[in-house]
């Protein structure tokens, strides 16, 4: 297996992404979108890259635009122009036949191009997906919830919140352990990664642009759900049960109205399910793959 790192060249942008080049291509070849923040293709998909190309898949991961280390795009960052950035790659990239997979922010990149462009993946594997939720919080104080976090973002103090978090490492390592709630798995080098990462990358600055696209006064702009069974694609949901961000039964509602949904719930994981729990949803996502893309690819 070879991993390399190479640049993609767009009609809107040029990307950096990693590639696992399995030693035997003998299974469809896989896009993996990572999340938000300080967030990047190493540091969601680096096990799981590893895991996929020795199974036979050739793997991509892409660094978003103004993420990792792909630079800013010069169109603002809202979530249709993401959606549409997931289709000028895969036509960048050559794929015919692929499977696409999603975290967080990339889960909704991926929802939104099922979507878009449906009957084009042989399948998805969506996890900690957003665009499942109408506001950022639910239960009896959710719309007061999401009206705050409108108010920070409109002022500037929740980037400047997000700043000064960023810098101080006991601050990431209490935020880390929301996100990834198993000890063995939130690293020092996890820490220290995810520091560099948001010290050096313009990540963070790229995100707080999107949440100004998406978080509306009462709302968010994009909600899927409603949308959910027009989607033939099989789709595997993987969601931790401790994931404060979206709450499990908004992804066990998603499962029931995809027509072709499955879903694995991780026990004991948070948000960032993959880098929690690899033992449980790299087997998940492996088992999906081989059963789905062994089948005929389903009519749109």
């Amino acid at each position: 297996m070879e991993l390399r790192r190479t640049s993609i060249t767009l009609p809107h942008a040029t990307v950096s992404a990693l590639e696992w080049r399995p030693e035997s291509e003998s299974a469809v070849p896989v896009l993996l979108l990572h999340g938000g923040g300080a967030d990047s293709a190493a540091l969601s998909w680096g096990a799981v890259g590893a895991a996929l190309a020795a199974a036979g898949h050739r793997v991509f991961a892409p660094d978003h635009p103004g993420f990792g280390r792909s630079a800013r795009a010069e169109w603002p960052l809202t979530q249709e122009r993401l959606v549409r950035h997931v289709g000028e790659l895969i036509d960048g990239l050559g794929l015919h036949e692929y499977a696409i997979a999603g975290l967080s922010l990339g889960g909704g990149m991926t929802v939104g191009h099922l979507l878009d462009q449906p009957g084009r993946a042989r399948c998805a594997v969506l996890l900690g997906c957003y665009g499942l939720m109408p506001r950022l919080a639910d239960g009896p104080i959710g719309r007061i919830t999401h009206f705050s976090t409108f108010v920070l973002l409109r002022t500037g103090l929740l980037a400047a919140m997000t700043r000064s978090y960023a810098r101080n490492r006991s601050a990431m390592e209490r935020g880390l352990g929301d996100l990834v709630r198993a000890p063995q798995s939130r690293t020092p080098e996890l820490v220290e990664a995810v520091l560099t990462e948001a010290a050096v990358g313009t990540g963070l600055e790229t995100f707080a642009q999107w949440q100004h696209d998406q978080v509306l006064w009462n709302r968010l702009r994009t909600l899927y759900t409603p949308h959910l069974p027009s989607i033939m694609t099989p789709t595997l949901l993987v969601h931790g049960d401790r994931d404060s961000g979206v709450p499990l039964a908004r992804i066990r509602t998603a499962a029931e109205l995809l027509p072709a949904g499955s879903l694995v719930t991780v026990p004991d994981a948070g948000h960032w399910v993959q880098r929690d729990r690899p033992d449980i949803v790299i087997p998940a996502m492996l088992d999906h793959l081989e059963r789905t893309t062994d089948a005929p690819a389903p009519r749109p």
